[in-house]
């Protein structure tokens, strides 16, 4: 959520980061689950995953999310991070989540060098590393070489539809809503074919199954826009579930947002937003080493329509594990670090999860279960 930050290498006073805003209230953010109201969601094409490369303060990411078929997860990730103007860079990272507990995960990040975007703004390329996405708009690959402990080559085709939320999935923050000063966006692809692997120090790691990939946005400082996250993805071999829960901070009003949907192969079974998808956390256990109420059991629910009008909701509750504790402060400079810390009031954390739960799903008063892989995230910046 920081990378804009953790990028910055430049010396630049708190007054122009900025680590507080004034509170302008709940009405100072439209969110996109008041366009959900007449326009669920919106299938998308090529040209709608086109990078934005904005020219102010921004973090933009292509994440891909990978469920392989003997239970292997791992995650791939192109960031551009632009700081008030002034440094723009470029990051990859990996993750291949370690299946047994208590062993290490294989994390790699790099800075990568002499990044550029192809003229219609549809591929990434830098020393070592592309991510292209074909002609025909249903499928990227991924490559890179800029870690020698973790080498990627992966490739997603698209098997259902993707979309955004409402008609163009983007919540304006601002006073003016003709005038918004910041936004957050959202581009889903739910359910891919995987191909590839990702070759380590001790072999390849294969990763065919099925995969989940996003478009985000944040077009302005991330812990303005948010105070905490909820994600999740969970592939099974029947359906693919996304939920993505954002909850700004007072300065908007502790206004929670939260966006996805349900897909099969070759069809959305529905999409949508709050109030129809909502997340929980059950139980808090906490973490000890801190003050986050991290969790300790989770529901997530959807609820919506078919394209020919039948019900659909759906559930996935259950107790989780952590996984793994991402400390996003860990890398930052110095002087970053005690701007960033003034603005979260604390550190920020990112709590992951892989456990193995049952969605619960009826569509049109047909009742079904089925196992799968649920990657959760849970957020808190501040």
């Amino acid at each position: 959520m920081f990378n804009w930050a953790k990028n910055a290498q430049v010396q630049v006073p708190p007054s122009r980061v900025g680590i507080s805003e004034p509170v302008y209230g709940p009405s100072a953010i439209q969110s996109v689950a008041e366009q959900a109201k007449e326009t669920p969601y919106t299938e998308i094409t090529k040209d709608d995953l086109a990078w934005e490369v904005m020219d102010s303060t921004n973090v933009e990411t292509k994440t891909f999310y990978m469920t392989s078929d003997d239970g292997q997860l791992g995650m791939a990730q192109v960031i551009y991070s632009n700081v008030m103007g002034i440094r723009t860079t470029a990051q990859f990272s990996s993750k291949i989540f370690a299946k047994e507990q208590g062993k290490p995960h294989l994390w790699a990040s790099d800075n990568v060098s002499n990044f550029e975007f192809s003229q219609d703004m549809q591929n990434f390329k830098a020393d070592g590393c592309s991510m292209d996405i074909n002609e025909q708009g249903d499928s990227y690959t991924i490559k890179s070489t800029t870690n020698r402990t973790s080498v990627v080559d992966l490739k997603f085709t698209r098997i259902a539809p993707g979309f955004v939320v409402g008609k163009d999935g983007t919540s304006n923050f601002g006073t003016d809503p003709k005038k918004p000063w910041g936004r957050m966006k959202h581009a889903f692809w739910p359910r891919c074919q995987v191909e590839g692997s990702i070759m380590t120090q001790q072999g390849p790691v294969d990763f065919k199954g099925k995969g989940c990939f996003i478009h985000a946005l944040q077009g302005m400082k991330p812990h303005f826009a948010a105070s905490t996250w909820n994600f999740a993805n969970f592939q099974s071999p029947s359906y693919s579930a996304i939920l993505m829960e954002f909850t700004t901070p007072k300065s908007y009003g502790e206004t929670s947002v939260s966006v996805g949907g349900i897909v099969v192969d070759g069809a959305v079974l529905m999409a949508g937003a709050s109030p129809d998808l909502k997340v929980k956390h059950t139980e808090i256990k906490g973490d000890p080493d801190n003050d986050w109420p991290e969790p300790n059991a989770v529901t997530f629910n959807w609820s919506g329509k078919t394209h020919d009008g039948k019900e659909v909701t759906a559930e996935l509750a259950g107790s989780i594990t952590r996984a793994d504790r991402v400390d996003v402060m860990g890398e930052l400079p110095k002087f970053v670090k005690q701007i960033v810390a003034g603005a979260a009031g604390t550190k920020p954390y990112i709590y992951q999860y892989t456990p193995k739960l049952k969605l619960k799903i009826n569509v049109g008063g047909e009742e079904k279960e089925e196992e799968g892989i649920l990657f959760m995230e849970a957020t808190y910046i501040s």
